[in-house]
C-alpha cells in the first residue's frame, strides 16, 4: 500500500494520511445531512437520498484515491442540489424523477467529454470572468436559501422580501448556529461547518426546538424510492426547457470541479511545469460519480474544496481519499440523526458555504464594463430570479453583446456564440 500510493515519495505515512482523511471527512460530513434536507423539499425520500449521498460520495472519492491518487474528495455538490430542488423541481415544475434523468444525461455527457479529452478545449472557450461570476452567484443563491430557511429573510408582498421575526425559536436557533459556525471557521477549526451543525442540533434538542432522535445508529435506509428513477425518465428529456436544465447541470459541475481540482493540486504541490499529472483520471472519477449518483438518486457531484483541510493536515496521496470514502460508507449507519437536521440547523452551513463561494468575486475585472456588466447580471440574476439557470443565461447573452460593442468581438470564442443562441431560445421558450 505504501508503495502503491508513494508514501516515501511524498514524505508521508499511514498515520498522517489517515488523520488527513479524517480531517477532510469532518470538514464535509455536513453534506450527509444537508443534501437530503434540500432534496426532500423536491419531494424525494429523505432516507433514500441520505444513502444515495453516502454511496455516491464513497464511490467517487474511492475512485479518485485509488485511480487518480489525489487527496481530493467527491460528493453531491452544494449549489447544484439547490438548483435541482428550488429551480428545476419547484420553480419550473419538473418532477424530481425527470430532473434526475437530466442529471444522468449531464453525467454521461460529462463522462464522454472527459474520455475524449474535450474538456480542456471547452474550459478555455468560456470567459474566466463568467466562470467566477457563476460560482459567486451560486454562493449568494445558497446563502439566500439558508437565510430563508432560517426565517431571517421572509417574503413580503410590498417589498418582495424583508426581515423575519427574529424572536421565533427556530430563527433564534439558526442565528445561534450561524454565530457558532462563524467563530469556528474564523478560528480555522478543522471541520468547523460540521461542528457548527452538531452544536446547533444539540442546543436545539436541549431547548426542544428540534425533535430528539429515537436512536443514533440503525440499519442503512433503502434507496428503493429513488434508485433507477432516472433511467425510467430519460425519454422525458426532449423539450427545450429540459435541454437547458441538462446544459446548466453540465456547466456548473464542469467548471466547479475543474477549479477545485486545480486549487487543491496547487496547494499540495502536484502541478509541475503548469501541468497536472493524472488529470484525466481525476476528471473520470468525478464524471463517473455523477452517473452513479443519478442512478442511486442524488444531484450532481463535485470535487470538494473542503479537501484543502485534509491537505493542510498533511494529506498528499490517494490514501487520504480512500480513508474519506470508507468513512462515508460507515456514515450510512447514522441516518436516525436526519430527524434532528431541520432547515434551521442546516441554514448556518448554507450561509457559510455561500460566503466561501462568493470569494471568486475578487477575480473579476470590475474596471472593464464589458466584462463587469455580464458578470454582475450573472451574480444577481440567480438569487433575484431564484434560478441558477437564469443567472447563467443572462451572463451568456449579455457578454458577447457587450464585447462586440466594445470592439472585442474577435476575443469571443465561437462556443460562446453557440451558448448565446441556446440561452436566447431558453428565454423565448420560457416566455
Amino acid at each position: 500500500m505504501a508503495r502503491y500510493f508513494g508514501f516515501s515519495q511524498f514524505n508521508t505515512s499511514f498515520k498522517q494520511e489517515t488523520v488527513a482523511g479524517l480531517t477532510t471527512f469532518l470538514s464535509m460530513a455536513y453534506i450527509l445531512f444537508v443534501n437530503p434536507t434540500i432534496l426532500s423539499d423536491a419531494g424525494m425520500d429523505k432516507g433514500a437520498v441520505f444513502t444515495a449521498t453516502a454511496i455516491t460520495a464513497a464511490f467517487g472519492t474511492l475512485v479518485m484515491g485509488i485511480l487518480a491518487k489525489y487527496p481530493i474528495a467527491i460528493a453531491p455538490g452544494m449549489g447544484t442540489n439547490a438548483f435541482f430542488t428550488y429551480t428545476v423541481v419547484i420553480s419550473m415544475g419538473i418532477p424530481w424523477q425527470t430532473a434526475l434523468a437530466g442529471v444522468l444525461v449531464a453525467g454521461i455527457i460529462f463522462l464522454l467529454i472527459t474520455v475524449f479529452r474535450l474538456r480542456e478545449m471547452i474550459i478555455n472557450a468560456i470567459p474566466e470572468e463568467l466562470k467566477r461570476a457563476a460560482a459567486a452567484g451560486i454562493g449568494i443563491y445558497i446563502a439566500f436559501i439558508g437565510l430563508k430557511g432560517a426565517g431571517i429573510i421572509v417574503g413580503n408582498k410590498d417589498t418582495l422580501v424583508s426581515l423575519g421575526d427574529l424572536s421565533k425559536p427556530g430563527t433564534l436557533l439558526s442565528i445561534f448556529g450561524l454565530l457558532v459556525t462563524i467563530i469556528l471557521v474564523i478560528r480555522n477549526v478543522k471541520g468547523g461547518i460540521f461542528y457548527g451543525l452538531v452544536i446547533t442540533a444539540i442546543v436545539g434538542m436541549i431547548f426542544k426546538v428540534v425533535p430528539l432522535p429515537h436512536r443514533i445508529v440503525s440499519s442503512v435506509p433503502s434507496v428503493a424510492p429513488t434508485f433507477g428513477a432516472a433511467l425510467n425518465h430519460v425519454t422525458d428529456i426532449k423539450t427545450m426547457n429540459l435541454i437547458v436544465v441538462v446544459i446548466t447541470f453540465l456547466f456548473v459541475v464542469f467548471f466547479d470541479t475543474a477549479g477545485t481540482i486545480i486549487a487543491i493540486a496547487s496547494q499540495a504541490g502536484f502541478i509541475k511545469n503548469n501541468k497536472l499529472p493524472r488529470i484525466g483520471r481525476a476528471l473520470f472519477a468525478d464524471s463517473s460519480s455523477a452517473v452513479v449518483g443519478a442512478l442511486f438518486g442524488t444531484s450532481p457531484t463535485s470535487a470538494y474544496i473542503e479537501s484543502s483541510a485534509g491537505v493542510a493536515a498533511g494529506g498528499r496521496t490517494g490514501f487520504t481519499s480512500v480513508v474519506v470514502g470508507i468513512l462515508f460508507l460507515f456514515g450510512m449507519f447514522f441516518s436516525p440523526l436526519l430527524t434532528v437536521v431541520t432547515s434551521q440547523i442546516t441554514a448556518p452551513a448554507l450561509i457559510i458555504v455561500g460566503v466561501l463561494m462568493a470569494g471568486s468575486l475578487k477575480d473579476i475585472d470590475w474596471s472593464n464594463l464589458e466584462i463587469a456588466i455580464p458578470a454582475f447580471l450573472t451574480v444577481v440574476g440567480m438569487p433575484l430570479s431564484y434560478s441558477i439557470a437564469t443567472g447563467i443565461a443572462l451572463g451568456f447573452i449579455i457578454y458577447p453583446i457587450s464585447m462586440a460593442v466594445k470592439g472585442r468581438i474577435k476575443e469571443v470564442h465561437p462556443i460562446v456564440y453557440v451558448l448565446f443562441i441556446i440561452f436566447v431560445l431558453y428565454f423565448i421558450f420560457l416566455s
